[in-house]
């Protein structure tokens, strides 16, 4: 049975992927590295996807290591994994780059709408100094944060949606039937949100179900955009 999104008082966000442009983030944030070899070109989707396995193994291998020193962990894996020489200035300013990580351009409308019906709330895999840089791009208070630095482990662990469960019947009176998490990441959000039993929303914004064969999270909603959602949202409360 598909539930409504309006069935839900509270949404729960991932944000870096979902909110924030993390691809175009740290995309724009490897270029003094890849800089170093002028006479290389280098695939954006390779780079990024070999990022997202070394931040995978990374968060896996220190689960209480803080954001910004697993990202100067992983550029300095990443620059040895494709033959560039790193350092520590190099490593340092990447992994202080999350400040200036972009939001998507209807992020901020989108969560302001939201934010007059529902409980606004982030689950992500950064810190909070992190976190509260890019809240000023985004432009919304929201009820609850709840980061990996706070928890004491990364996404997909299943800790962190406990927490999320835990933490908001605590902190806002939610319970879990009322959760609706909203992410753009497969194997960050839905697959450990479905398997704790959460609703989910998936904001495919790389459009990976129109070309992924198999490997398909299921979900409740499939939207493009938080524009998208916005959308579907004031249908349902027109309707309601």
């Amino acid at each position: 049975m598909l539930h409504r999104i309006t069935d839900h008082p509270v949404l729960t966000f991932d944000c870096y992927g979902t909110l924030i442009d993390w691809e175009g983030g740290i995309w724009e944030a490897l270029q003094p590295l890849l800089r170093t070899r002028p006479d290389q070109v280098f695939d954006r989707a390779h780079v990024i996807a070999t990022f997202n396995h070394f931040e995978g193994l990374q968060q896996a291998a220190t689960p209480t290591l803080v954001y910004p020193k697993v990202l100067e962990q992983v550029h300095h894996s990443l620059a040895a994994h494709l033959g560039l020489e790193s350092s520590d200035p190099l490593d340092q300013a990447f992994g202080a780059s999350v400040p200036q990580w972009p939001a998507f351009s209807d992020s901020s409308a989108a969560l302001l709408f939201l934010s007059d019906h529902f409980d606004l709330v982030i689950l992500s895999n950064v810190d909070r100094a992190g976190f509260a840089a890019s809240n000023e791009l985004l432009g919304v208070e929201f009820d609850a944060i709840y980061t990996a630095e706070e928890i004491g482990s990364y996404k997909p662990e299943q800790a962190n949606f406990r927490y999320l469960i835990e933490h908001l019947a605590c902190d806002l009176g939610h319970e879990k039937k009322e959760i609706l998490h909203i992410a753009e990441s497969i194997r960050h959000d839905h697959v450990p949100a479905r398997q704790i039993g959460l609703h989910n929303v998936w904001i495919d914004r790389n459009r990976l179900s129109d070309t992924l064969k198999s490997g398909l999270p299921a979900y409740e909603n499939l939207f493009f955009s938080m524009a998208e959602l916005v959308t579907a949202v004031t249908r349902e409360l027109v309707g309601a």
